[in-house]
């Protein structure tokens, strides 16, 4: 008994921990967008000749990249719990992804050609939009449940002995306008800058073309999991920009979901970088 008690605190820990290191990254993240010296933003730092900046930039998005999506593969995920629990699988997601965007800000090597350089109303007015963006990205995960989609409340609960019960597919709140607004959120947040260089424009087209690509992969993923389901909430919902009032979508998505409940339909799968969204989210993440 003491020493399951031990190794609950002991993943509860882990989760604690893996969940500061994405606070501590996505602080950064916003610092460094901005260019602020907390402790290196995008423009700043050692200059060298562009073609080896340009090439390990690049490099450094490729890890990034390689990580959050090969780790987010079910194959992956099966050697995986080989050796490490299940409750601590999503844990391990987080802070593996949280050690690498930190690598990445750390390495950045800045390229400083000027793009544009705005100033004035317009320059402020950039500035409300990104952080409009990153309020965003931050509120849809609390769309959802917030300490779930981070691993904090299946550790948790392996630690209390209860059994983690993902919840039923259903639409809510941001999730009722755009299928993906943490994704919408973040290209929001890369783009809207009143000064745009060469370095950052990089990272932002690079970010957001992997955002593109692992939204259409998801996407694919979630409708062979959850079928007629999600293709209907595809074709109601758009996928980025909000251009209806889901009035209609909400009460048609929650007929479906509720049809698919008494067939005993599949899950949401918790906690995607876009999730649907299940509240509270499911145990699985795919990237």
């Amino acid at each position: 008994m003491q020493r399951t008690r031990i190794r609950g605190l002991a993943t509860v820990g882990y989760a604690v921990l893996a969940y500061a290191a994405f606070v501590a990254s996505s602080v950064w993240a916003v610092t460094f967008l901005a260019d602020v010296q907390l402790p290196r933003g995008i423009d700043h730092g050692a200059r060298r000749p562009a073609a080896v900046a340009v090439g390990v930039d690049l490099a450094l998005l490729l890890v990034f990249a390689l990580q959050h999506s090969v780790m987010a593969r079910r194959s992956f995920k099966s050697r995986l719990a080989r050796w490490l629990p299940v409750h601590a699988e999503r844990s391990t997601y987080v802070l593996a992804t949280s050690l690498v965007l930190l690598v990445l800000f750390w390495q950045w090597q800045p390229i400083s050609a000027p793009i544009w350089d705005l100033h004035g109303v317009v320059a402020g007015a950039l500035w409300i939009v990104c952080a409009l963006g990153w309020m965003l990205a931050v509120g849809s995960t609390f769309a959802v449940d917030h300490l779930d989609f981070f691993g904090l409340r299946r550790a948790y609960q392996h630690a209390r002995g209860r059994r983690h019960r993902p919840a039923p597919f259903q639409e809510r709140w941001l999730y009722g306008w755009v299928r993906h607004p943490l994704m919408l959120g973040l290209v929001v947040a890369f783009w809207s800058t009143p000064r745009m260089t060469a370095g950052h424009l990089l990272f932002a087209a690079a970010a957001t073309g992997y955002i593109v690509v692992g939204v259409r992969f998801e996407e694919h993923d979630l409708e062979r999991e959850l079928g007629d389901l999600y293709r209907d909430y595809a074709r109601r919902v758009p996928a980025f920009l909000p251009v209806r009032r889901p009035t209609e979508s909400r009460q048609r998505g929650a007929a479906v979901a509720r049809d698919a409940l008494m067939v005993g339909a599949p899950s949401s799968p918790c906690t995607r970088t876009s999730v649907l969204v299940a509240s509270p989210a499911g145990p699985d993440q795919e990237g």
